[in-house]
C-alpha cells in the first residue's frame, strides 16, 4: 500500500518541484511584481485536498458497511486530536515564512541559481533529522551532505555574474541570502513534521496526513494573506493582470490558478513522503529533481550557465549518487541479513549418545 502510494506521490511531487518555479519565475518576467501574492499561491491551492478527503471518507464507510451492516450509520470522518491540531498550525506558520523567503529570492535569482541553493537543504535536512528523530548516518550520507554544502559554496563564488538586467546587485545578494535561509528553514520543516508524526498520541493514517496538510497549508495562507492586505497586493493584481506582458489578463489568471495547483502538489506530495518513508527521503527527492529544474530553466528562460553552476551541478549529482548508492548497499545488506538459512546453510544437529 504506501509503496504503490510513494511512486504517485514521487511522480506528483516530480510535476510540482519541476514546474513550480517555472511557472513563478514566468510570473516575475512577465510583468507580475507581487511577492506575498506568489508565496500565498505555494499552499493556496490546499482546497484540493478536499477531494482525496472526501473519497478517503466514502471509502471508509463502504469498508465498514461491509464488515458490519448494524454499524455502517456510524461510521464518522477521522479527525486529528487537539496537540496533532496545534502543532500543524505552528508548522504552517513556518511553512508561510519559509514561502516568502524563497518567492522573494526567486524573484531576484534565476531559477537554475534558485534551485542550485535549494539542492543545499539536503545537508541541512539530514542534519535536522539526525538530532530531531535520530536519523541514520553512513559514510555515503555524510559524504553527500558535504558534497552539497561545498556545491552551494562554490555557487556563491561566483558573484552577481547571472545577475538579471533588471536586478540591482544588491537584490541579488538579498535574494541569494534569502534562498539560503529558505533551503534551511525548509530542511527543518520536513524533519519537524516526521517528529509530529512519531510523537502524535494516534494513529497516523493517510486520512490524519490529509488533515495535517489542509491545516498546514490554510495556515500558511492566512499568514500570506496578512501581509497581502498589509502590502495592498489585492489593490494592485487586477491592473497587474491587465498589463501582463503576455496574454493580457485572461493568461494570467489561468497561470495563477495553474501555478497553485502545481505547487499544491509538490507540497502535498513533499509531506507525504516523509509519511511514506523519512524526512530525510524527501529531501533527496526533492534535491534529486533539482538538477532537472535548472536544465528546463535553462532551456525556457535563456539563463546563463556559468562554469560555476557547472561545477556546482557536477558536486549536487555526486553528492545525490553518493547517498543513493549508500541507502541501496544499506537496503541490501538489511535483506541479506533477513534471509532465511537455507537447508544446506542450517547448522549440524548435535550428534547424541544412541540408547540400547
Amino acid at each position: 500500500m504506501k509503496n504503490g502510494l510513494l511512486i504517485i506521490m514521487s511522480i506528483s511531487l516530480a510535476i510540482g518541484i519541476c514546474g513550480g518555479p517555472l511557472l513563478a519565475r514566468l510570473y516575475y518576467i512577465n510583468g507580475g511584481n507581487r511577492i506575498w501574492f506568489t508565496s500565498f499561491l505555494t499552499t493556496a491551492g490546499c482546497p484540493i485536498i478536499l477531494i482525496p478527503l472526501f473519497f478517503s471518507f466514502l471509502r471508509r464507510r463502504r469498508s465498514n458497511r461491509n464488515k458490519n451492516q448494524v454499524n455502517a450509520e456510524k461510521t464518522k470522518i477521522v479527525l486529528m486530536k487537539t496537540p496533532l491540531f496545534i502543532a500543524s498550525i505552528v508548522i504552517g506558520l513556518l511553512t508561510g515564512v519559509d514561502n516568502y523567503l524563497y518567492a522573494y529570492g526567486l524573484k531576484f535569482l534565476p531559477v537554475s541559481t534558485s534551485s542550485l541553493i535549494i539542492g543545499a537543504q539536503l545537508a541541512f535536512n539530514a542534519i535536522f533529522a539526525y538530532f530531531m528523530v535520530k536519523q541514520k548516518f553512513t559514510p555515503f550520507s555524510i559524504n553527500a551532505v558535504v558534497l552539497l554544502t561545498v556545491a552551494t559554496g562554490v555557487l556563491a563564488l561566483h558573484g552577481d555574474g547571472d545577475r538579471p538586467a533588471n536586478v540591482t546587485y544588491r537584490e541579488y545578494v538579498v535574494g541569494f541570502l534569502l534562498t539560503v535561509v529558505a533551503a534551511v528553514l525548509y530542511a527543518f520543516i520536513l524533519p519537524l513534521v516526521e517528529l509530529t508524526y512519531k510523537k502524535a498520541r494516534q494513529e497516523i493514517t493517510f486520512t490524519i496526513v490529509l488533515e495535517i496538510q489542509m491545516v498546514m497549508c490554510v495556515a500558511a495562507s492566512c499568514f500570506c494573506l496578512a501581509g497581502m492586505l498589509v502590502n495592498g497586493d489585492f489593490k494592485v493584481i487586477p491592473r497587474e493582470a491587465r498589463e501582463f506582458k503576455i496574454g493580457g489578463a485572461m493568461f494570467y489568471y489561468t497561470l495563477i490558478v495553474i501555478t497553485g495547483i502545481i505547487w499544491q502538489a509538490a507540497f502535498l506530495e513533499s509531506i507525504g513522503v516523509v509519511f511514506c518513508a523519512s524526512a530525510l527521503a524527501s529531501g533527496v527527492l526533492i534535491s534529486v529533481l533539482l538538477p532537472v529544474t535548472e536544465v528546463l530553466a535553462v532551456v525556457c528562460f535563456r539563463e546563463k550557465f556559468q562554469a560555476e553552476k557547472g561545477v556546482s551541478l557536477l558536486l549536487s549529482i555526486w553528492g545525490f549518487v553518493s547517498y543513493f548508492y549508500g541507502e541501496f548497499k544499506s537496503g541490501k545488506r538489511i535483506i541479506d541479513n533477513s534471509q532465511p538459512l537455507l537447508e544446506t546453510e542450517l547448522p549440524p544437529l548435535p550428534v547424541t549418545d544412541s540408547v540400547g
